[in-house]
C-alpha cells in the first residue's frame, strides 16, 4: 500500500523573498511617497533663499536636497521601525509593519538605514565641494542623530508629537543654509509653522492607538487627556499653524497673494481635517493624516514657489 504524499506547508515551500523584493517591502513599510509631507517646505524654503542670494543656478542645489530629504526621511523611519518594532508587535494596527510581523529582518532595516546615511552625508559633501559651502556637511550628523532620536521622545514625554514637529521643521531650515550659507527670519517662522502643522496632525494620527498607548506606558497627548482633549489641543496647534503662516507671508517680501491664497486654502482645509475626525469615529483619520495635509503641504508650497519666481 502505498502511502500518500506528504503535504509542506506553504511557508516552507515559498522562496525567500529576492533582494529587489525586501526593497519593495521596506519602501512601503515606510511609506516613502510620505516625503511629500516636507518636501514642498523644503524647496519654497530653497527657492526663497536663492531669490534672497541673487538667484543664479540652482537646479544641483535643488537636486542634491530632494536626494537629502529622500535619505533623511528613509534614515528617521528606518530609526523608527527598529525601535519601535516591540511597541508595533503589541498593537494591532501596527503588528503587520515590516520587523514585527518578520516580514523583514533588523539586520537588512539596519542596512538601509546606514546606507542612506552614507547617501545623505556623501549629497551634503557635495555641497562643499561643488558650491562652497561646508555648513550641510558639519551639521550632517547632528542632524541625523535628532531625526533618529525621535521615537525614543514617545518613552518619556507626550511632547513627543511636538519633538516630530522640530523634525521636519528642520527641512526648511536646513535647506535654506544649503542655498544661502546663512540663515534669516523667513525660514525660521516657516520651520515653526511646520513644527505646529506636524503636531496637530499627529496628535490627531495618535488617537487612534489611545488603548494601546495607556495599556502600554506610551507617553501621547491622547494618552494623557483622552481622545476628545487631544483633538482641542491639536485644533490650538493648528490655528498657531496658521498665524505662523501669515506671519510667513507679512515677513517675507518675496510671498505676494498666491502664497496667501494657498496659506488660505490651508486653512480652510485644516478645518475640514478636525471637522472629518470626531472622538467617537476616528474612521476618517486616514483622510485628515495623508490626504488633507499633503495637499496642504502641496498647496502652499507650489503657490508660494510661483509667487517667487514668476514676482
Amino acid at each position: 500500500m502505498s502511502s500518500s504524499p506528504t503535504t509542506v506547508p506553504p511557508t516552507l515551500t515559498a522562496p525567500a523573498p529576492s533582494l529587489a523584493g525586501k526593497f519593495k517591502t521596506f519602501a512601503a513599510d515606510i511609506k516613502v511617497s510620505h516625503t511629500v509631507f516636507a518636501m514642498p517646505w523644503a524647496i519654497l524654503s530653497a527657492v526663497m533663499a536663492w531669490d534672497a542670494a541673487g538667484r543664479g543656478p540652482i537646479a544641483g542645489k535643488l537636486a542634491l536636497i530632494v536626494a537629502c530629504m529622500v535619505a533623511a526621511r528613509t534614515v528617521a523611519m528606518s530609526a523608527n521601525r527598529l525601535l519601535d518594532a516591540q511597541i508595533d508587535a503589541r498593537n494591532p494596527r501596527t503588528a503587520r509593519r515590516a520587523v514585527p510581523s518578520g516580514q523583514l529582518s533588523r539586520a537588512f532595516v539596519l542596512g538601509a538605514l546606514l546606507g542612506c546615511a552614507a547617501v545623505f552625508v556623501g549629497a551634503t559633501a557635495l555641497f562643499w565641494t561643488l558650491y562652497d559651502n561646508r555648513w550641510p556637511l558639519l551639521l550632517s550628523v547632528p542632524v541625523l542623530g535628532f531625526l533618529a532620536a525621535y521615537p525614543l521622545l514617545k518613552r518619556f514625554t507626550r511632547l513627543c508629537h511636538y519633538y516630530l514637529g522640530a523634525a521636519l521643521a528642520l527641512a526648511p531650515l536646513c535647506a535654506w543654509v544649503a542655498i544661502a550659507g546663512s540663515i534669516a527670519w523667513p525660514p525660521m517662522i516657516m520651520a515653526l509653522a511646520v513644527l505646529t502643522w506636524t503636531a496637530g496632525f499627529d496628535i490627531i494620527y495618535a488617537c487612534q492607538d489611545y488603548d494601546c498607548d495607556v495599556r502600554d506606558g506610551v507617553h501621547s497627548v491622547p494618552a494623557k487627556v483622552g481622545v476628545a482633549r487631544a483633538l482641542w489641543v491639536s485644533r490650538a496647534t493648528h490655528m498657531v499653524c496658521f498665524a505662523l503662516l501669515v506671519a510667513l507671508g507679512v515677513v517675507s517680501v518675496q510671498l505676494d497673494w498666491l502664497y496667501f491664497v494657498g496659506a488660505a486654502c490651508a486653512g480652510l482645509l485644516l478645518v475640514a481635517e478636525h471637522a472629518v475626525v470626531k472622538p467617537d469615529d476616528l474612521s476618517k483619520v486616514g483622510l485628515a493624516f495623508f490626504t488633507i495635509n499633503g495637499i496642504v503641504s502641496l498647496l502652499v508650497g507650489t503657490l508660494g514657489v510661483i509667487d517667487v519666481v514668476l514676482p
